[in-house]
């Protein structure tokens, strides 16, 4: 996987991620929509640790957990608990709808956006592409 395209789809997916969370949603359909970016957005960052770890060489990295626990051991996370939960949000929602679920975790997004820049930059800075 292209580092530098992984990335650029990351960064674009958390910027869509901001635009909708700073716009006060009105309806349960505009707090699924972010949901939906949240997903986008876990989905890319844990494939941008992944193709920046293999461009390192490092293997084991095939599934998010993997991932996860390899950007942290890097130093790309600076919150590995919020990143578990993170995990455990997308996998709520990503394999069972439950609209209780759901607003619990729309609730959480604000506070997942610095964990994800964090990310971006680590890897930026890392791929040495475009830093």
């Amino acid at each position: 996987m292209d580092n530098r395209k992984v990335l650029e789809d990351f960064e674009k997916a958390l910027g869509n991620l901001t635009d909708a969370l700073s716009t006060p949603t009105e309806t349960d359909l505009e707090k699924a929509g972010c949901i939906q970016y949240f997903e986008f957005c876990f989905e890319l960052a844990w494939k941008s640790a992944q193709a920046v770890a293999r461009d390192l060489g490092f293997t084991d990295c095939n599934s998010p957990k993997a991932c996860l626990k390899q950007a942290f051991s890097q130093h790309w996370l600076n919150d590995e608990v919020l990143w578990l939960e993170m995990l455990s949000d997308r996998n709520r929602m990503a394999h069972t709808y439950n609209a209780a679920d759901a607003m619990k975790v729309y609730e959480s997004l604000n506070k997942y956006l610095p964990v994800f820049d964090y990310l971006l930059k680590s890897l930026k800075a890392e791929s040495g592409k475009w830093a």
